[in-house]
């Protein structure tokens, strides 16, 4: 599966991250050491179910490296715009497409393990789009201090995940559906006003379950969805403002320090090894295994207790 990065805009004056970011885009902030993105870009080259990377937004100036293919498009302007472009890129890399990544640039805590988690669980199904939300209680385990905005619903309060998966048809349908929800993003309640105005009431009252609530949605718009609950904060934990950056910048560093060591080793060994070139032994090779992801429970609770009985 293909991942499209949305790596778009340079903060503004009155951007809360415009001081971090001196004019040029907010993916290249430092993080730990290295740009935001290309922590993002790491996690997505580790990932076996990953083909290629398609970065929209910056250049290849920019000196970002990726294990996988590394495709760069120019800015579109708008964030439906860049994922039209981004998906075409895709078919144009592969016209048998179906399904892409949609990830934000500015999720750095994102692991390649939880990418791979993310399409073996979504691809159990064959929906249009896969959305992923993130249980309050979740986020606020593993960042206590993250401040994010949740949307409290009848069954559970959640905030929204910034790596999804659409088919690619969703690219070409609905666009002005889309550009709405997608500019209302940071308002839940704006954005069930897009939906409807009955929805708009239900989730202000927090009278609405989630699966009673992406049920509607889907009804709406006429298209097959499903709620991925995840059960890990990192692909939920975005940078939008300075507080949010110093947290991720303190829980980076340390695991930019462990991936730097062996290399520093690795140097220090090195000149040795070139006086004794000949003597030199080959390398062993180094077994890695990863833990499978938790999977996720979908079902709203007030749905669980009932099968239960």
């Amino acid at each position: 599966m293909d991942a499209i990065v949305t790596a778009g805009g340079i903060p503004r004056p009155d951007d809360p991250l415009y001081g971090y970011s001196k004019g040029d885009s907010k993916t290249l902030i430092d993080v730990a050491g290295k740009p935001m993105v290309q922590w993002v870009l790491d996690a997505l080259g580790g990932a076996k179910q990953v083909d290629n990377v398609i970065l929209i937004g910056l250049s290849p100036k920019s000196g970002l490296t990726c294990k996988k293919p590394l495709h760069y498009l120019s800015n579109q302007g708008r964030m439906l715009a860049n994922i039209v472009a981004g998906v075409n890129k895709s078919l144009e890399l592969n016209a048998k497409t179906k399904y892409v990544l949609i990830v934000s640039a500015d999720i750095p805590a994102l692991r390649p393990e939880m990418v791979d988690w993310l399409v073996t669980t979504s691809m159990e199904t064959k929906d249009d789009l896969y959305y992923g939300v993130c249980p309050r209680e979740v986020m606020e385990s593993r960042y206590p201090a993250s401040n994010r905005t949740y949307t409290r619903l009848k069954d559970i309060e959640l905030c929204g995940a910034d790596i999804n998966i659409t088919h690619v048809r969703m690219a070409t349908e609905h666009l002005d559906l889309w550009e709405s929800l997608i500019g209302n993003r940071k308002s839940p309640l704006r954005q069930a006003a897009t939906i409807g105005f009955d929805t708009l009431f239900q989730v202000a009252t927090h009278s609405i379950t989630l699966d009673d609530l992406v049920e509607k949605v889907c009804k709406r718009i006429n298209i097959k969805g499903r709620a991925i609950v995840w059960d890990h904060a990192e692909p939920c934990m975005d940078v939008d403002k300075p507080h949010q950056l110093e947290i991720l910048r303190a829980d980076l560093a340390p695991q930019q320090v462990k991936s730097a060591s062996p290399a520093l080793k690795k140097t220090a060994k090195a000149k040795p090894a070139a006086k004794k070139a000949v003597k030199a032994k080959p390398a062993k090779t180094l077994k890695t295994s990863t833990k499978k992801m938790p999977t996720a429970r979908l079902k709203s609770k007030t749905k669980a207790k009932a099968e239960a009985k």
